[in-house]
């Protein structure tokens, strides 16, 4: 059985919703053929990494991915990355992808911002992290930041309506699962794809449970977001 947030993760830009003024942006540089040094962040499941891995697929490089909740230490930089960003290449450029960035270490970060200067004539990085404030300021400097916003409860329910008619499954309302766990869009697909039973959404309770608001009202305390906005995240958890 394949995974549906897999199976209809976007490959082009045009597939990608939500985030137009970066997906511009995004536009120009493949147009080049070539990036900046990136950084995106964003909360849990709002297409960061997704949106990493079209960049690199629409670009002929050469491709190193690492999941830095697994490999978060100076072993990984001197052992990984440093060999690849050296080596000689027959395409235009590499890239370097470190998917939830902000789980390396200080001292392993500090030792990726001399890779990336010293790697600038061949090798591109593409950082992406749930939690900005985790990334050192000299790294933070050397890349292009942007924000992933969550795209819109509307935007979401749309995709999954698509996948859903895709996948010949019938529907009544989606609409609880989209409340309960917005915006975690990989949390949503997945959520639908567990609720079917014989070709038809069939929603238990327990689904309906955000286990991960307690995190999102956290992160919006350490953003020193408006009191407005965590009430709006306890409201869209129900």
């Amino acid at each position: 059985m394949e995974l549906w947030v897999e199976k209809y993760r976007p490959t082009t830009l045009e597939e990608y919703v939500g985030n137009e003024t970066i997906k511009n942006k995004i536009a120009d540089y493949l147009k080049q053929g070539s990036i900046q040094n990136l950084l995106f962040h964003g909360v849990a499941g709002t297409g960061k990494t997704t949106l990493a891995k079209l960049i690199a697929k629409n670009l002929n490089c050469d491709l190193l991915y690492i999941n830095a909740s697994d490999e978060r230490g100076i072993d990984t930089i001197r052992d990984k990355i440093i060999p690849f960003a050296s080596s000689m290449s027959f395409n235009d450029v590499k890239i370097v992808i470190l998917d939830e960035a902000d789980y390396i270490t200080p001292q392993a970060q500090a030792t990726l911002r001399n890779t990336i200067e010293s790697c600038s004539k061949t090798t591109r990085f593409i950082l992406t992290c749930n939690y900005l404030e985790r990334i050192i300021s000299p790294l933070q400097s050397r890349c292009q930041t942007f924000e992933i916003i969550p795209p819109s409860k509307q935007e979401v329910y749309n995709k999954c309506q698509d996948i859903l008619m895709e996948e010949n499954v019938s529907y009544t309302d989606i609409n609880e699962v989209i409340n309960t766990h917005y915006p975690d869009i990989r949390k949503i697909i997945n959520t639908l794809q567990g609720s079917v039973v014989e070709g038809e959404i069939k929603i238990d309770s327990t689904s309906l449970k955000n286990t991960q608001l307690g995190g999102l009202i956290v992160d919006a305390l350490i953003r020193k977001a408006k009191l407005s906005e965590i009430r709006q995240i306890i409201a869209d958890s129900g």
